[in-house]
């Protein structure tokens, strides 16, 4: 196995904080999604997740010339690991959020987040101006491309941003920019929520389609919801716990109620009811740790504790769901 060497191994650790929730989430955006309309800053940054999170948006009407000319204003500034001001340094996906960020476009901040982000390219042949290229697997350094094999990094500690060959075959190349990102920006309907509802970002999960419906009303990650599906029950929407808790998403009768279900096994009700609620914890309590454990243990036993309660169950199903959301490739 090849050695990662120090950025790599710097890039894994920040992997590690994302996962084990030490970085804020990163919603998931169906590929070419354009949120805001071209040149409509203020309705981006309006945009939210359900953690008050800006998402990340993919812009239209700017070119990848113009992304590798943002990029080349840093040429010079040093690799400072978990920087993302330039004054003071930039690491790769630093450099790569902020280049972007300055033509008005949103990214999320790690490497392997942005190896997800815009449209796959299929090689290197195939690359544009302005691409992001993203190398290892776990994916743990990006760089954008500028053409003749040649791309704009920070490529590690010690190291500054500068423009150098692309030494080896990017495991991603993904493009924000350009004719085929923009295709939606044509289509204004894209600007609405309901953009989100992408029946195909769930292949093969049983309700796919309801759990990306009620994620983009809502504002939760569909891949969320169904990890919560998944553990609470299975996937069964008949299922009654021992304490009476009902249908694909467990609610118990007076919660559903609360949240306007009128009958917890209906997989639709279910799945929005569920949906409503996760979005109320991630706003009150803005972890999805804690919002899991709310959903299980309620927001009141969080309060109290100041944290995840200390009961058994809770303990065990913060990390049951945050496994089946890890499944998901969430």
């Amino acid at each position: 196995m090849p050695t990662m060497g120090v950025s790599g191994v710097l890039s894994r650790i920040q992997q590690l904080q994302g996962q084990l929730g030490l970085t804020p989430p990163t919603p998931e955006i169906a590929p070419g999604t354009v949120i805001s309309k071209p040149g409509d800053k203020s309705f981006a940054s309006a945009l939210t997740d359900a953690t008050g999170a800006p998402l990340p948006t993919i812009g239209g009407g700017t070119s990848g010339d113009d992304v590798v000319a943002s990029a080349k204003k840093y040429l010079g500034t040093p690799y400072v690991f978990g920087s993302t001001n330039p004054d003071k340094g930039l690491d790769c996906s630093g450099l790569v959020q902020k280049t972007y960020a300055d033509l008005g476009i949103q990214l999320p901040r790690n490497s392997w987040q942005q190896a997800k982000a815009g449209q796959p390219v299929a090689s290197l042949a195939e690359a544009k101006p302005g691409d992001i290229l993203a190398f290892d697997s776990p994916v743990d350094h990006v760089g954008i491309y500028l053409g003749d094999n040649k791309m704009i990094a920070a490529p590690k500690p010690g190291d500054h941003v500068k423009i150098q060959k692309v030494w080896e075959t990017p495991t991603q190349i993904r493009r924000v920019v350009g004719d085929s990102a923009t295709v939606a920006a044509q289509n204004m309907a894209s600007v609405r929520p309901a953009a989100l509802a992408n029946s195909g970002a769930l292949p093969g999960v049983p309700y796919g389609d309801l759990f990306v419906k009620a994620g983009a009303k809502y504002g939760v990650s569909p891949k969320l919801l169904a990890a919560v599906a998944k553990v609470e029950s299975g996937y069964n929407p008949q299922a009654v716990s021992k304490v009476g808790a009902r249908g694909l998403m467990q609610l118990m009768p007076s919660t559903a109620k609360g949240l306007g279900v009128d009958n917890a096994f209906d997989p639709e009700q279910a799945i929005f009811g569920g949906a409503k609620l996760l979005a109320r914890n991630l706003r009150e309590f803005k972890s999805v740790p804690l919002a899991l454990a709310a959903y299980n243990a309620g927001g009141g036993a969080v309060k109290k504790y100041d944290g995840i309660p200390p009961f058994a169950e809770t303990q065990a199903y913060v990390p049951k769901v945050q496994k089946a959301l890890a499944a998901l490739g969430g």
